[in-house]
């Protein structure tokens, strides 16, 4: 559709946390968006969404295939949990509708597969919600990066640990609606992040660990209150080891309780034959040789910048909405295509696979 030509006008799928934390709110900065859908079970989230960010004439659903049926919908946002991004975004795909998931793709690689093919096949833009690299560090990261300051990037470490932060709400406890625990929610941030600045979506192998040490501790000193250790289903840490095609090295560690006293999330390190980076420090970090003499840069990320959008901010949500509706608007291609998403999950599972079975897993 033509720039300006009318308002995109978005379905919301799921109008829990996620949605309300991140999606509505800044597609609501959008002058060109309209919300005038929205899909709950529980139908009076679904009309409180409404409510707050509803367009004239927006209409409420508990059943998302109804909302599918409306032939002015052209966005919908797929906010539910883990289990149904998969089906959920391949019947919105096949309905003629773009649509946003939320991260990670899907449970496993066999439906992230589903949902790339369904996007190709039906020439809808597919996009997953990786807010992690429209922030300021990622982007000046990935500048340099791209423009080889860094060199040949042969190791990487893909860094999600919190110390005491298990989230106590929704079904994030419960694999059999997320598909896993820690790993599948922020390491897949830290994943993500770390594959894109390397621009290296080609794994070959992956050995994987996951633990459930702490899940089934009470007076847990949790950030968010205790956790019932009835409801903790999933790993509380995992980690892997990758090995890509080129021989790279990556380590992702993700954990939501670990006895560490530094915890770090969605941040990464980076080697490369000319220089590294890492965000370890609570600021980016480029480190290289000059002039015979080891030096440290650390870019001032408050001053300057680019502008991506006439009156964008730097926050890394509202970037990634504008970069979204745009893409959709301008038919230029999403801000995370699918076809790098789908590695993200590919790699998880392979963790998940090799922590369940002691054994190595092997992609290519």
């Amino acid at each position: 559709m033509e720039k300006s030509a009318k308002k995109v006008r978005v379905g919301i799928i799921g109008c829990g946390g996620i949605a309300n934390g991140k999606h509505m709110p800044n597609l609501d900065k959008i002058d060109e968006v309209e919300m005038a859908a929205f899909c709950d079970l529980v139908e009076e989230r679904a009309e409180k969404a409404e409510s707050r960010f509803g367009a004239k004439g927006a209409k409420v659903y508990t059943d998302y295939k109804e909302l599918l049926r409306d032939e002015s919908i052209d966005v919908v946002h797929v906010c539910t949990p883990n289990r149904s991004h998969s089906f959920i975004t391949v019947d919105a795909l096949e309905a003629g509708k773009h649509v946003m998931c939320e991260k990670p793709m899907a449970i496993n690689y066999a439906e992230a597969k589903k949902m790339l093919d369904a996007s190709i096949r039906t020439g809808k833009k597919l996009t997953i919600g990786y807010q992690q690299r429209w922030r300021p560090d990622s982007l000046y990261l990935k500048e340099a990066t791209d423009g080889g300051e860094l060199g040949d990037i042969y190791y990487a470490e893909a860094i999600a640990l919190r110390r005491r932060a298990v989230p106590t709400w929704g079904v994030f406890l419960d694999e059999k609606e997320q598909g896993g625990g820690p790993l599948i929610d922020i390491g897949t941030h830290a994943l993500d992040l770390t594959l894109w600045l390397m621009n290296n979506y080609k794994p070959k192998m992956v050995v994987g660990t996951s633990y459930k040490k702490l899940g089934s501790q009470t007076r847990t000193g949790n950030s968010w209150g205790d956790w019932d250790p009835k409801e903790f289903t999933t790993e509380d840490s995992a980690f892997g080891f990758i090995v890509m095609e080129n021989g790279a090295t990556i380590i992702l560690r993700s954990a939501w309780a670990i006895n560490i006293a530094d915890p770090k999330e969605a941040v990464c390190l980076l080697a490369g034959d000319r220089a590294g980076a890492d965000m370890l420090d609570g600021k980016l970090r480029i480190n290289r040789v000059h002039n015979g003499r080891q030096c440290i840069e650390t870019p001032d990320l408050k001053a300057g910048g680019v502008a991506f959008f006439a009156g964008s901010s730097t926050d890394s949500a509202e970037l990634e909405a504008r970069a979204w509706i745009d893409a959709v608007m301008e038919d230029k291609a999403p801000p995370t295509r699918a076809d790098q998403a789908i590695v993200v999950t590919q790699i998880l599972e392979a963790i998940y696979e090799s922590a369940a079975t002691g054994k190595p897993v092997y992609l290519a």
